[in-house]
């Protein structure tokens, strides 16, 4: 099985990163970990390096870091992908995130950015992995717009969108959210299964423990393996296969699964 988007460089495996690594090689084929800020570029490489065929790289512009984000950083990420493009396996994550970024001026920054990136990538040959919060619509009219196809809807939750998202051929990536979103679970029951891939989204989206939110790893990839297979009631182990040599097809990765 594939974790298809992870965050390995974040700090919160700062101390014990190997070994979370190394653990995940005994269950899983791959992880592929997402830089979404320029700052962690260097670092995302080094990992995918130390862990080659294994740890695999997807680099981005987050929608979230617009503010912050000075144009000689953009430039400066982008060059470094086209250095690197051998060994980066998507753009990503880009897109729009209109919760924690509320001002209409700097939705329309992210807006222009977003369009920049997804010709960045198509320049490059490269599918896309997508963030969208509160901001689905838009998403997909620019997405339609700049005629993306290579598209992985990240923690895809829009469930009144879904049938246009079918439509256009696109992927999504279901985390471990919906084990507690009757909304995710409804879309794993209705959403074609040959266009659904694994994620955890990691250290995201760990578990609970006396209230207090514990680390999660790419290891939690089986808990939305179990729940689609609940929801489309067929074996695991179906569901486990599939999604894997899915993710293997859309982000070109050179293994056998």
């Amino acid at each position: 099985m594939i974790d298809s988007h992870c965050h390995l460089e974040q700090k919160d495996y700062g101390k014990d990163r190997d070994e979370v690594i190394e653990e995940c090689k005994k269950e899983l084929k791959a992880v592929v970990t997402s830089c979404a800020h320029p700052k962690d570029f260097d670092l995302t490489m080094q990992i995918a390096e130390k862990h080659r065929n294994f740890v695999f790289a997807s680099a981005g512009l987050h929608p979230e870091y617009i503010k912050e984000l000075r144009e000689n950083e953009k430039d400066g990420l982008l060059e470094k992908i086209k250095q690197n493009r051998k060994n980066i396996f998507a753009i990503g994550e880009i897109g729009l995130d209109y919760f924690w970024i509320k001002e209409k001026s700097w939705q329309e920054k992210q807006k222009e950015l977003f369009a920049e990136m997804i010709n960045f990538a198509k320049e490059l040959k490269k599918p896309i992995v997508v963030h969208s919060r509160d901001a689905m619509e838009d998403t997909i009219k620019i997405l339609e717009q700049e005629d993306a196809n290579q598209v992985m809807l990240h923690l895809f939750g829009a469930r009144q969108q879904m049938e246009r998202v079918i439509g256009n051929g696109w992927l999504i990536s279901i985390g471990p959210i919906i084990a507690r979103s009757k909304n995710h679970k409804k879309i794993a029951r209705d959403f074609p299964l040959e266009r659904i891939l694994l994620e955890t989204d990691s250290p995201w989206f760990g578990s609970m423990e006396k209230g207090k939110p514990i680390r999660g790893t790419p290891l939690n990839i089986k808990i939305p393996a179990e729940k689609i297979a609940e929801e489309k009631k067929m074996p695991f182990e179906q569901v486990w296969k599939h999604c894997g040599k899915s993710a293997v097809k859309f982000f070109g990765l050179p293994i056998n699964i």
